[in-house]
């Protein structure tokens, strides 16, 4: 062989393929069989414990008898499996394996109750349920496995609130349910709150009908007997209600009108061909360091605007100016103020919100809007969204008054 050349072995000419979803199939199939085998052996032993005798035995102390089975299926994570549940004469063949009536494992309801949760519609659930595991899910029996969820939820929105809540931002997101024998359209109402060590938490969840005076009114006093303390600014948006509450309910808290609704307010009553400046100039007012330098120049703003025969603008600037700009005072900090002057940290939770509540429709009942609102709340929150510091609370001072 000459040096520096190389010779190639010849390739093999039968190389071994393996068809990776055939083998899947087959070893899924197996596991089921597999378990199937051993569910069913271990159901016989139970019978023969309960009759006090073997199969076919013979003995004086037996204390009943085979008589049969019946087949059940159960869905398990290893596929569907086919049970023969032994059936007993003098005795009453209780199964400390299977529970009784049970049709699916508990894993397997788990896992379709977090999908219907996460934004699929009930007959997703019901397709992904029997294409998975081959075993149907309807929405009436959906609804029944989420009675006990929705226990679980419902003493998660009525917990206790701890500690002092310095910044409470609220909303309400609108959604279509069967109210007074027609569908319309309700709220439901969200509080979250900043507590002092910075970390955002949902602190507040109630259904506010059509979002008016009352129903904020009562949506803030159960958080208030529930234990909210602490509250020193209160951030929304200028609807019914909202600031008569928190003068009457919070007198030591203020109000900071969200500063991207006000913009849009003042916008949508200015003619397209002046909407350019007018957003310049009002991004120009909440770019001042004082809230006096800011009212200053709203007050210039406004005169132009009269100048430029843009009345009804002028009013509505001169008329929510004043609350929009009260993440300036002196109380609170330079480095919260960019949080804190709109309601921008509560839109994510409202856009899953109303992405999952589109899937449904309309509502049969408050509850069920309500629970499933819930629900997808605290999967959104339960993340790096309540874990990460949001605000160092340190610039706030030790001087927190209490606003209850």
């Amino acid at each position: 062989m000459a040096f520096g050349r190389q010779e190639t072995e010849p390739r093999p000419l039968n190389i071994i393929q393996i068809d990776q979803n055939l083998l899947e199939t087959r070893l899924d199939r197996l596991i089921a069989e597999k378990v199937a085998e051993l569910l069913n052996a271990m159901l016989d032993a139970e019978a023969d414990e309960i009759a006090n005798a073997a199969k076919y035995e013979r003995t004086g102390e037996r204390k009943a008898y085979r008589a049969g089975h019946y087949d059940r299926s159960l869905t398990a994570k290893a596929g569907r499996l086919a049970l023969k549940v032994p059936k007993l004469k003098g005795a009453v063949f209780e199964s400390a394996v299977i529970e009784r009536y049970r049709r699916r494992e508990e894993s397997v309801e788990e896992a379709l109750i977090d999908m219907y949760l996460a934004g699929a519609s009930t007959r997703q659930v019901d397709d992904i349920g029997q294409l998975s595991w081959g075993d149907r899910m309807p929405s009436q029996t959906l609804s029944d496995k989420l009675k006990k969820v929705y226990g679980e939820i419902e003493a998660w929105r009525a917990r206790p609130l701890e500690g002092e809540c310095p910044y409470v931002f609220m909303d309400g997101v609108w959604h279509k349910r069967s109210w007074g024998g027609s569908v319309e359209n309700v709220s439901v109402l969200v509080a979250i709150g900043v507590n002092g060590e910075g970390h955002r938490e949902v602190i507040g969840v109630a259904e506010g009908m059509k979002e008016d005076s009352a129903g904020r009114e009562r949506f803030v006093r159960s958080m208030i007997e529930r234990g909210l303390k602490g509250v020193r600014l209160v951030v929304g948006d200028r609807c019914a209600g909202l600031v008569a509450t928190v003068g009457s309910m919070l007198p030591k808290a203020r109000y900071q009108r969200c500063m991207v609704h006000f913009m849009r307010n003042v916008l949508s009553k200015t003619p397209p061909a002046h909407r350019e400046w007018a957003s310049a100039a009002l991004k120009a007012i909440f770019a001042m360091e004082s809230r006096e330098s800011a009212l200053a120049k709203a007050e210039q703003v406004a005169m132009e605007m009269e100048s430029r025969r843009l009345k009804a603008a002028a009013n509505c600037l001169r008329e929510g100016v004043g609350e929009t700009t009260t993440y300036l005072l002196d109380e609170f900090p330079d480095g919260h103020r960019r949080r804190i002057r709109t309601n921008n940290m509560i839109e994510r939770p409202d856009r899953e919100i109303r992405r999952r509540t589109r899937v449904v429709g309309g509502f049969p009942d408050g509850n069920s809007a309500l629970m499933l609102i819930c629900a997808r709340i605290r999967h959104v929150t339960a993340n790096e969204w309540s874990t990460r510091r949001y605000l160092d609370m340190s610039r706030l001072g030790d001087n927190l008054v209490e606003a209850n």
